[in-house]
């Protein structure tokens, strides 16, 4: 799957980064989906996901490593600021205010939900 990065148009927009560039949209077209341009919750996630023909799997993992991961994840993370919504795809992570990576942002906890999405 190729992932267009999307940056975070705000400090509270990294949820609707991440639906945006799973499901190839806008984060505009997330946030008026939502009704919300604030902090995104785990329901309004997994909702916007399954209503656009993506699975989520329903449980949170939690994950130490990369190796670890399924090809295509949502990832929630304690970074030092807060906790924050990034994606995980193929190997390479998508994170909507550090960029692309090879590995985590910097954080202390770690979880997952799979994705499963073809465009």
């Amino acid at each position: 799957m190729e992932i267009k990065y999307i940056h975070e148009p705000t400090d509270l927009q990294c949820g609707q980064a991440v639906l945006a560039m799973i499901l190839d949209k806008t984060p505009e077209y997330i946030c008026e989906y939502l009704s919300n341009d604030r902090e995104t919750d785990l329901k309004e996630m997994k909702r916007t996901l399954r209503e656009h023909g993506a699975f989520i799997s329903d449980e949170r993992i939690q994950v130490n490593n990369k190796e670890q991961l399924p090809p295509l994840c949502m990832l929630s993370l304690e970074t030092p600021r807060c906790w924050h919504w990034s994606l995980y795809c193929e190997g390479t992570f998508y994170d909507p205010e550090h960029g692309i990576l090879s590995d985590f942002p910097q954080s202390s906890r770690k979880y997952f939900w799979e994705i499963r999405y073809e465009r």
